[in-house]
């Protein structure tokens, strides 16, 4: 059953919410101890609320477009009465006093809040292996990683924990473990969604969006999520098409969608045999296929952490144990304080032109580049990761672990939308095809994922 068809059924008296919310609960108590997706669940609340939904569905009162659907939400986006951690002991105690305004957003449609998901500490990694809470395990490949950092958001959908999970996508934080975990992840233009209420890793990269079993779910969030916040400074003015009608598409039309030399040469050669058939069958449905070159590949890795470092510096800064929660130096994890400590070095006056500055210019390089090769197409397709997971328990130094964001970093250097839908498996374990396309035009992208979902 698509999402789509659950919320007609829901709509229509043929499945109630609270029945919705209960099957949900009997997977989480089955599955979650061993997969830890979920960090925090309030069922009485989300029972609640589904009764609430039914009675006005019963008295034939107009109800929401998310009625009865159950969300999981990413532990670094405020929501009232829930703890947000980050996935940190610096904020282990911290109740939401406030919801993000992609939760009230859910809420005033009648969607419904299950709990909250596992992540990397702060988002601050490629695998949630760096949760003060334990890492996450993956339900598509197990004694894998589930990717990161929103890889219990990623698994909570994989195991069926819920119809759609809320995460956050900095560098390919939503991408990432939707390629690993053989799911549906999506990051809107940046812009798109408000930012309000999250935690910041890197305030000019972030960006929120979902993560669903097919493509309706996503299109459902993005009709609900995607609109103007004036509280929020970096939010678009947008005049959104309706996102399901690209469930709708039949064919591509003779659309063109480009291949990238560079994306091929630096992913391993087992991913990237299940890509070429994913693109063989866009060749099938209409799709134009061209090969262009991205000649900016070696720049992506280090703009984006470079920039990322001083911008989480200086977004850490208020987690100093006077407000809540306790000082983040004396706290957080490895990884966490390496990307503090490089923050604060890089932010010096004698060397933010020598690295931040630069960084910034070539943020501009990218960002030209990638929307020039956009120009003269429609999408971009490519491996979403460049190599499988990893085990759980293989240790590896930070540039190994960096190195999964090679792909997916420019997407949010370039401020384009860009979604990761499965293409495949390798040896059993899933493989990611990424989409990308012009700003402003994620309908494109849906469209896409809609033609490959169905064939």
């Amino acid at each position: 059953m698509s999402i789509l068809e659950k919320t007609e059924l829901i709509k229509n008296k043929e499945l109630k919410a609270e029945d919705n919310v209960e099957n949900f609960m009997e997977i989480i108590n089955k599955k979650n101890k061993s997969i830890n997706a979920l960090l925090e669940v309030n069922e009485e609340r989300a029972v609640k609320k589904a009764e609430e939904i039914s009675r006005k569905i019963k008295n034939n009162e107009k109800v929401g477009s998310l009625a009865g659907l159950v969300f999981a939400v990413k532990a670094n986006i405020n929501v009232e009465d829930f703890t947000i951690s980050a996935a940190s002991k610096t904020l282990e105690n911290y109740i939401g006093s406030y919801d993000a305004t992609v939760i009230k957003k859910i809420k005033e449609e009648d969607g419904i809040i299950i709990g909250m998901t596992n992540l990397d500490e702060f988002a601050a990694g490629s695998s949630t292996e760096s949760s003060y809470y334990g890492l996450t395990n993956n339900p598509s490949a197990p004694g894998r990683i589930s990717g990161g950092s929103s890889g219990g958001s990623a698994a909570a959908i994989a195991s069926h924990m819920c119809d759609i999970a809320i995460g956050s996508d900095t560098g390919g934080s939503i991408r990432n473990p939707a390629s690993h975990c053989g799911v549906i992840g999506f990051k809107p233009t940046y812009g798109g969604v408000s930012r309000q209420g999250l935690l910041d890793l890197s305030m000019s990269l972030d960006q929120i969006g979902p993560i669903a079993n097919d493509v309706s779910g996503i299109a459902i969030a993005l009709n609900n999520l995607i609109s103007h916040d004036p509280h929020e400074c970096t939010s678009l003015k947008w005049d959104t098409p309706n996102f399901l009608d690209a469930i709708n598409t039949d064919d591509l039309n003779g659309k063109k969608i480009a291949t990238i030399k560079q994306f091929h040469e630096i992913t391993d050669d087992k991913i990237n045999k299940v890509i070429d058939d994913s693109i063989d069958k866009i060749e099938d449905i209409g799709g134009e296929i061209v090969e262009l070159d991205f000649n900016y590949i070696d720049l992506a890795l280090p703009t984006y952490y470079l920039i990322n470092y001083v911008e989480f510096f200086s977004s850490t800064r208020k987690y100093d144990g006077r407000k809540y929660g306790y000082k983040i130096e004396d706290a957080c994890g490895d990884e966490v304080l390496r990307r503090i400590k490089l923050g604060s070095y890089i932010s010096q006056q004698e060397f933010s032109g020598k690295y931040y500055k630069k960084a910034l210019q070539s943020r501009s390089l990218i960002r030209t580049e990638i929307n020039k090769l956009l120009k003269d197409v429609d999408l971009i397709v490519g491996p979403t990761v460049p190599k499988l997971p990893h085990k759980i328990g293989d240790k590896l130094d930070p540039m190994e672990m960096y190195a999964y964001d090679v792909l997916t970093v420019i997407a949010n250097l370039g401020g384009i939308p860009a979604g990761s839908i499965k293409a495949g498996e390798s040896n059993g374990i899933p493989v990611g095809l990424q989409i990308q396309g012009k700003p402003e035009e994620d309908y494109k992208i849906l469209e896409l994922m809609h033609l490959l979902e169905v064939r």
